[in-house]
């Protein structure tokens, strides 16, 4: 009973690499498979530790980030269900350069990656999935950059609000965030002081493009935040 019901959990949150897999390689990745629960902060991986485990998010809110100078924190990239991360180290054969977080309560999956190399070495389209996935995190990361190191301050936060609401959406009235950050987060998604990001808030506020009470973020005017985000 246990075994088939975390079949269905496979197959349904695995379905992306479930329907390249053949039958014995689906039983494998079954038999190693294993399901997690993290608290809000609580550290999935830290930097410097060595890669094992893929890791995918089934549900709630993951950050990779990495600390710099001062203690000042960097969030890099946010995971969304249902994603994978985790790898790109153990491919490098390197230590993690970064870390991962539970923004909330949160439900993970994990596969030992010796496994994972294992099936890829026996199924072309397992090991063309996983370059597709670093290819695009590569490019996306390329653009982060840019738009980190060009963009004004504006433009930085509106382009933080509008990935937020892309990888999380909107709650139920269609406009209020779902995810509730703090200021410090914020800032530091966008690569900015607290106190700048509190600023530019406000000034959103003043404009009516967004409404802020305590964490929750309502956006008023996406289309105008997508043009300042585009334009920086």
């Amino acid at each position: 009973m246990i075994k088939s019901a975390l079949e269905k959990v496979v197959s349904e949150d695995l379905a992306a690499i479930w329907t390249i897999l053949e039958g014995e390689e689906k039983r494998r990745i079954i038999d190693a498979f294993t399901l997690h629960t993290f608290r809000k902060n609580q550290i999935v991986y830290a930097e410097g530790e060595n890669p094992d485990h893929l890791w995918v998010l089934l549900k709630g809110k993951v950050k990779i980030f990495k600390d710099g100078i001062g203690g000042r924190q960097q969030i890099l990239r946010l995971i969304r269900p249902v994603q994978y991360f985790g790898y790109r180290a153990y491919f490098a054969r390197e230590p993690y350069v970064s870390s991962a977080s539970a923004f909330e309560s949160s439900t993970l999956g994990s596969l030992p990656m010796s496994l994972v190399e294992e099936l890829m070495h026996g199924n072309n389209k397992l090991a063309w999935f996983f370059i597709h996935e670093l290819s695009r995190n590569l490019g996306g990361s390329d653009t982060k950059i840019v738009n980190l190191t060009q963009k004004h301050i504006r433009g930085r936060l509106a382009e933080a609000l509008i990935v937020l609401k892309d990888n999380y959406g909107y709650e139920d009235d269609d406009s209020t965030l779902r995810i509730y950050m703090s200021r410090e987060d914020l800032a530091n998604l966008s690569n900015m002081t607290t106190s700048n990001a509190i600023r530019t808030l406000s000034g959103f506020v003043a404009e009516k493009i967004i409404t802020v009470d305590g964490r929750r973020i309502r956006i008023l005017n996406e289309q105008m935040l997508r043009k300042i985000s585009k334009f920086g």
